[in-house]
């Protein structure tokens, strides 16, 4: 086999890996509203097959914590079906919600950016995991407007 070819086959091999891993995480309960900033015209068919628009996007996605029901911000940015950017704006009711979103925020960029948004479902981020649910909810209505 020659070099480049078994890299591709590894890389490949490699990402069917890391999506089965991902795709086993169930986000939790809860919903999400969105708005949508399209920056371009330009839609790109993304790995699943979803063809998506470049642009940025924005949404809430709410969870419940022991607190009660939360709600999480996010914007992510797509360009050719692939995450280049995300921000997360928290929505804290209290001290420990204000944590463990904080925590989630400085450690989402991490296993989003420059990942294909077929392939994410986030489980636990920076020892936050009940905001990973919001942000599951905010990423599906998310995928549904860049559609």
């Amino acid at each position: 086999m020659r070099p480049s070819v078994r890299k591709s086959v590894y890389a490949g091999v490699a990402g069917l890996s890391l999506a089965g891993a991902v795709a086993g995480c169930a986000p939790s309960a809860g919903s999400s509203t969105a708005a949508t900033t399209p920056a371009t015209g330009a839609s790109t068919t993304a790995a699943g097959g979803a063809e998506y628009k470049d642009g940025m996007y924005s949404a809430d996605g709410t969870y419940v914590s022991p607190n009660g029901t939360e709600t999480v911000g996010v914007q992510l940015t797509l360009a050719a079906g692939t995450v280049t950017d995300v921000q997360i704006t928290q929505h804290p009711s209290n001290p420990n919600t204000r944590k463990f979103q904080g925590e989630f925020a400085g450690g989402i960029a991490a296993q989003v950016v420059g990942r294909n948004i077929d392939e994410l479902n986030v489980s636990k981020v920076a020892g936050s995991s009940l905001t990973s649910g919001g942000f599951n909810k905010a990423l599906e209505q998310i995928k549904s407007e860049a559609r």
